[in-house]
């Protein structure tokens, strides 16, 4: 078993051999919570969530950060115009990045450490970068000197000869260069109080690319085997957090960087800043968030994602699929030792392999529809036994693997069963306008009637 992934820093496919035989630490920057989650968001959020399931179903134990940037300008300004504290107006947007992801599905990082809990540390780390020659202060300000780190624009592959200070880049006439960023920045006059600490170069707060550099090192050390984010991450902000890592520490900062492709709307980057972006609220009042799950893992991680209702819906056609064979099976299948035959070995190596290969779900996907296709075909073919082993292996590789999590039969709920039971005695009998009626009536309901072959029937919540 070998795994490779795709490395950003050096373009290629590697092997993926972390620090620790057995460890892995992986740092995934997080939102800025000034605003609801959106869909752009959760894809790089559902990308590791496939990265980390991966890496502990062969054996790795993961120690996952993630951070909330709960101090920006952003915050500020949205703040000012609620008229609230930019503390209470981050906290509410995290709890909304809590309360839709978890809808996803997407297991909890062990440690979400918020900017406002480590500002000794962004100090100290700042001064350290004085003390060797690649900062200095102007005025208040603190700029990282971009021409002191000689191996600048080894993630982006760009030359800072070439080089056009971009939106992200601040431009200032006391900067020694264009291209230096600020690692500190002084109160504004009319600000908040609380927007401001203590430092040796007076009140301010820290510059954005500093902070996940300073939270990174405490929580997971130096070097860490895995960072990740979303594509439009990789200039200027982990450039920089690699100059200002490795410029303090002497060492290497990330062995494998990991970026998502972009979710694109006609096209174009789905972002705040160009007002395009759907909220991951907004789609759960129409698609279930399983349907936005499965479709967020229907392409490549690397490949852009182009949002539609329609690719939505060809989602939630297909993960209906996926419920009718599971809902069926399930309903056949008793209770056996699981003795995995032959075909079903090799189903699962291919669809563990696929994910292998630089966490491909895409690829993936269609071994779990291979499966779905064998159930079918065998249902009321197979022994017991094998029924059993499909459903362990649908449920491995569905649920724990994929994060796609499974549905229930309803045979709690009285009502719907004594609907059931209903219908299927008017089938027994033949009176189909009597059936007919009563699938309307739990249709209305919101549930679906699958009939087997053999006369039984169960109910599945339609999505």
């Amino acid at each position: 078993m070998s795994i490779k992934v795709h490395n950003t820093l050096t373009g290629k496919k590697e092997e993926f051999i972390p620090q620790h035989e057995n460890i892995v630490s992986m740092y995934v920057c997080g939102v800025t919570p000034y605003d609801e989650v959106h869909l752009g968001h959760a894809r790089a959020y559902v990308t590791f969530d496939i990265v980390k399931r991966h890496l502990q179903i062969r054996n790795y134990k993961v120690r996952h950060v993630q951070n909330f940037t709960d101090i920006d300008d952003k915050i500020i300004k949205r703040a000012l115009e609620k008229g609230v504290s930019s503390s209470a107006l981050a906290q509410t947007y995290i709890d909304d990045y809590f309360t839709q992801t978890d809808k996803l599905n997407i297991l909890r990082a062990d440690i979400y450490p918020r900017v406002t809990e480590v500002m000794p540390e962004i100090i100290s780390f700042i001064q350290k970068l004085i003390d060797k020659g690649f900062a200095y202060a102007v005025d208040g300000d603190i700029y990282y000197s971009v021409n002191k780190f000689k191996e600048y624009g080894k993630l982006s592959k760009r030359n800072l000869e070439d080089l056009k200070a971009g939106a992200r880049v601040e431009v200032c006439g006391d900067k020694n260069s264009a291209f230096d960023f600020a690692l500190w920045k002084k109160t504004k006059e009319g600000e908040p109080e609380d927007v401001s600490w203590n430092s040796p170069w007076g009140k301010g707060r820290p510059g954005w690319h500093i902070e996940c550099s300073v939270m990174s090192s405490k929580m997971l050390g130096e070097t860490i085997d895995i960072h990740g984010g979303g594509q439009d991450l990789i200039f200027p902000h982990h450039e920089n957090e690699i100059a200002q890592s490795e410029a303090c520490t002497g060492h290497q900062f990330v062995k494998y960087w990991i970026h998502n492709g972009f979710v694109t709307v006609n096209k174009e980057k789905m972002s705040k800043s160009l007002n395009n972006f759907f909220t991951l609220k907004s789609i759960f009042e129409k698609y279930d968030p399983r349907v936005v799950r499965y479709y967020l893992m229907t392409q490549h991680y690397k490949s852009p994602l182009d949002f539609s209702d329609s690719g939505l819906d060809a989602a939630k056609n297909t993960l209906q699929g996926l419920d009718d064979a599971y809902l069926r099976l399930i309903s056949a299948a008793s209770q056996y030792a699981q003795v995995r035959d032959a075909d079903l070995i090799e189903l699962k190596n291919n669809f563990l392999n696929s994910l292998d290969d630089d966490f491909n779900s895409e690829k993936a996907l269609s071994y779990l529809h291979e499966l779905k296709n064998l159930i079918l075909n065998e249902l009321f073919k197979a022994d017991k036994i094998r029924l059993w082993q499909f459903r362990t292996l649908f449920e491995e590789l569905a649920d724990f693997s994929l994060g796609i999590s499974l549905p229930k039969t309803q045979n709690n709920d009285e009502d719907l069963q004594s609907l059931l039971n209903a219908r299927n005695e008017a089938r027994k009998t033949k009176n189909w306008p009597e059936a007919d009626r009563l699938r309307k009536e739990i249709d209305e309901k919101g549930y679906k009637i699958v009939d087997n072959p053999d006369g039984s029937s169960v109910l599945m919540k339609k999505i």
